[in-house]
C-alpha cells in the first residue's frame, strides 16, 4: 500500500485547492472555495487534502466538522471524495484508508459521506459507492433525482404540452436576468414563506454574490406577462448538467402555463446541447417520502429517476481495506 499525507485545509490552500477541482474528475464549480465559503459562518471547515508521497495532491474532500462526525459538506447540495482524472480503483481504497485512519486518530468516530450524483462526474467516479460495501457503510438517505437524458429523444407529456400552449396563449416572454431581485422577493421568497414557513437557501444578497463569482454557472430565467413577473427558475450550470434550484410562480402559474413554458424554453433552446437537466429531488423527509404532485410534473417533460446515496461510515473501520486486494 501506497503512503500518502492527509491535511486539513488551509487558507494557503486556496489556489491550490482550486486548480484541483478545475481538473477533477468528479467535480463542479460548487466545490471551489469561493461557493464554500459564501457561508462559512454557519459550518466549521474540516476540509481535506490528500497528499502522495512526492507531495501531489491526489484528492480533496470538502467537509465540516460537527462534534466528532465529519460531513461532507452539509452546505453544498452534493459532495464525497474529489479525484483527479488518473484516479484507478486501487488508489481510492489506499486515500480512503489513509483518510479514515487519519480521522479516528483525531477523534472523529465518524464520516458521513453525501455522494455526487454519477450525471455530474467526467468519467466514472463510483469507488466510494464499492468503498461502501466494504467498509460496512450505513446508507442512511437515498433521495430519488428527476433527470432529462439530454441526448434521447425527450416526449413531453399531454399535460406539459397543454401548459406549453396555454403560455403561449397568454404571450408570456421569457427572459435571462442578471439579478434576482424580482423572482426573490416577488415570487420566492412570498411562495416559500406561504408554502412551507421556509426562507431560500441563498439569501438574495448571497445569491448576488455567487451571481458575481460565478456568471456563467449560476444563472437567472424570468417569465413576464405584460411586464409582471410571474415565474422564474434559477440554474446552476456544470460542464455536464443544468440544475434548477429554485423553481416558483405565482398564484396563476397554471392558469397561465407559465412553469410550463418556461422549461420548455429551457430545455429545448438554452441548455438543449447539455447531457443533462436535473430538476433535482421532489423527496421530504430524508428521502423517505415523495411529493406525488411535483415528481408528476417533473416526468411530464420525460425526466426519469437516478439516486444520490448519503452513508454514514464508522472511521475505526479504516482496517477492513487492508485486506480488500488479493
Amino acid at each position: 500500500m501506497k503512503n500518502y499525507v492527509v491535511k486539513k485545509y488551509q487558507s494557503t490552500n486556496y489556489s491550490l485547492w482550486n486548480e484541483f477541482v478545475a481538473a477533477a474528475k468528479n467535480a463542479t464549480f460548487l466545490f471551489h472555495r469561493d461557493f464554500m465559503e459564501y457561508h462559512s459562518d454557519r459550518f466549521q471547515d474540516y476540509s481535506l487534502l490528500i497528499f502522495d508521497e512526492k507531495e501531489n495532491l491526489k484528492a480533496i474532500l470538502p467537509a465540516n466538522k460537527v462534534g466528532d462526525t465529519i460531513y461532507s459538506h452539509q452546505g453544498l447540495t452534493y459532495g464525497g471524495l474529489i479525484l483527479n482524472q488518473k484516479s484507478k480503483l486501487q488508489d481510492v481504497l489506499e486515500i480512503t484508508y489513509y483518510i479514515l485512519r487519519f480521522l479516528n486518530e483525531n477523534k472523529i468516530s465518524t464520516l458521513n459521506l453525501k455522494q455526487l450524483p454519477s450525471i455530474y462526474a467526467q468519467f466514472p467516479s463510483e469507488e466510494m459507492e464499492y468503498l461502501s460495501f466494504i467498509l460496512n457503510a450505513k446508507l442512511v438517505r437515498r433521495d430519488s433525482l428527476s433527470v432529462i437524458d439530454m441526448q434521447n429523444s425527450r416526449y413531453f407529456s399531454k399535460g406539459r404540452i397543454e401548459g406549453i400552449k396555454r403560455g403561449n396563449d397568454s404571450e408570456l416572454i421569457c427572459k435571462e436576468e442578471t439579478n434576482f431581485v424580482a423572482f426573490w422577493n416577488e415570487i420566492l421568497i412570498p411562495n416559500l414563506e406561504q408554502k412551507y414557513n421556509a426562507k431560500p437557501v441563498h439569501s438574495l444578497e448571497e445569491i448576488t454574490v455567487l451571481k458575481s463569482k460565478f456568471p456563467k454557472n449560476i444563472r437567472q430565467f424570468n417569465v413576464y406577462k405584460e411586464d409582471k413577473i410571474v415565474a422564474g427558475t434559477t440554474i446552476f450550470e456544470s460542464e455536464n448538467v443544468a440544475h434548477s434550484q429554485y423553481i416558483s410562480g405565482n398564484l396563476a402559474k397554471n392558469e397561465l402555463g407559465s412553469l410550463d413554458f418556461l422549461h420548455n424554453h429551457l430545455i429545448k433552446n438554452v441548455f438543449y446541447d447539455k447531457k443533462y437537466f436535473d430538476f433535482g429531488i421532489s423527496n421530504e423527509n430524508q428521502g423517505k417520502n415523495i411529493n406525488q404532485g411535483l415528481l408528476f410534473w417533473k416526468e411530464g417533460f420525460g425526466a426519469r429517476t437516478i439516486v444520490q446515496n448519503f452513508y454514514e461510515i464508522e472511521t475505526k473501520n479504516y482496517s477492513l481495506i487492508e485486506n480488500v486486494l488479493i
